[in-house]
């Protein structure tokens, strides 16, 4: 198949992460695969390796013309067997673009919201729901996201449910030398209890109620620390929250990292307390990879992924008592290995990337074999 991915950028993000890994691994497999992003923003573009192309259509604003007119003239000259849109911005500029361009290959749109983040993306989700409903496949990452989007009207000529998938062999378990050297260089005792959280520092990825149940752990005996892995506009805010609770020593800020499996191989356990906008976390998925447990705020898809008790805990958005709680417990001798054994054990079955990647090329696939019949049929009516 010859196929043309579509983002709103390169930047860091899941649905950037998402959409690349689709184009590496279906290139691998004798697609030819062509990218377009509509900002001029390529911060994950070095991760771009199988491509035949990519183009950025550097929009300015946030509808450009201009860059409608460039990604239709690029269909024009790829003649894409499918079009593949992540998230509603590059589904916009794929939908005007196709039309412009009079193409007739299928238009399939990943989607990796579930609630939108404040009342500016509530708005655009009003004139971005026409352009779902036109798309021939409408892609949901979990379950739990499609029945709320369905109970908002939002649909496409066809629905599929595709969880995210991991590397089983790029994110497997480190070794037990490994770990134990980082948590050295680091500073780790042997007996601290460490929660990492690996995400931007973003307001709804939540890290200042880490830091608070960091200091409330510890006011209950237990030698917690927490292991920020990243950076973001948020940084300035949680070392002073860390300061003011008195638990500045004992959380870690990494900043970017290009490689964070052995600094989450070296935590006991992973915390995703976000409060908005998560849908199938990737970082989730990646940390069970590494026989890590995660505590999850119930969110998004948050249950399919983790069976509570066993490869992790969930806890209510924005409740500092029930992390606290979750934590206490995943402190306890043995669960955390425990746990992160039948965590590996779950992605293992359920959430591998080939998995993934062999749904996403069968649907398209499809896609693909509709639009064969409908140039068949064309041309029987021209011919008639």
């Amino acid at each position: 198949m010859r196929l043309l991915f579509v983002t709103g950028s390169l930047v860091h993000g899941g649905a950037e992460r998402h959409s690349i890994t689709l184009v590496n691994r279906l290139a691998e497999r004798g697609h030819e695969c062509h990218v377009a992003y509509v900002r001029d923003d390529a911060s994950q573009l070095e991760r771009v390796r199988g491509a035949a192309s990519v183009r950025c259509l550097a929009a300015r604003k946030h509808l450009d013309l201009k860059a409608v007119q460039s990604l239709s003239s690029l269909m024009k000259g790829i003649s894409a067997s499918v079009i593949v849109a992540a998230n509603p911005y590059a589904l916009l500029y794929a939908t005007l673009a196709r039309r412009l361009a009079g193409a007739h290959a299928p238009l399939a749109a990943t989607f990796h919201t579930t609630v939108p983040a404040g009342m500016k993306e509530w708005l655009q989700m009003i004139y971005y729901r026409p352009f779902f409903w036109n798309a021939d496949c409408l892609v949901y990452v979990c379950e739990a996201q499609r029945l709320y989007w369905r109970r908002r009207r939002l649909w496409g000529r066809r629905d599929a449910v595709i969880h995210n998938g991991v590397d089983l062999e790029h994110w497997a378990p480190r070794s037990g030398a490994e770990r134990a050297m980082i948590r050295r260089v680091l500073g780790i005792a042997e007996g601290d209890f460490v929660v990492g959280q690996c995400a931007v520092f973003r307001p709804e990825k939540n890290h200042l109620q880490l830091v608070d149940a960091v200091a409330r752990l510890r006011a209950r005996g237990v030698a917690a620390r927490a292991l920020l892995i990243g950076d973001g506009p948020m940084r300035a805010r949680i070392e002073a929250r860390a300061r003011r609770a008195g638990v500045a020593g004992e959380v870690q800020i990494t900043g970017f990292q290009q490689d964070v499996r052995p600094l989450v191989g070296a935590c006991d356990a992973i915390a995703l307390c976000s409060s908005s906008v998560e849908t199938f976390s990737l970082a989730a998925l990646e940390a069970m990879a590494l026989a890590r447990p995660v505590v999850h705020s119930r969110i998004g898809g948050a249950a399919e992924m983790v069976e509570h008790g066993r490869t992790g805990y969930l806890f209510p958005v924005n409740d500092g008592a029930a992390l606290v709680e979750r934590l206490k417990q995943a402190a306890a001798p043995g669960a955390c290995r425990r746990m992160g054994a039948a965590a590996r054990e779950a992605v293992e079955a359920r959430f591998s990337e080939r998995a993934m990647v062999d749904r996403y090329e069968s649907m398209l696939a499809e896609l693909d074999s509709m639009r064969s019949k409908r140039e068949d049929l064309r041309r029987s009516a021209a011919a008639y």
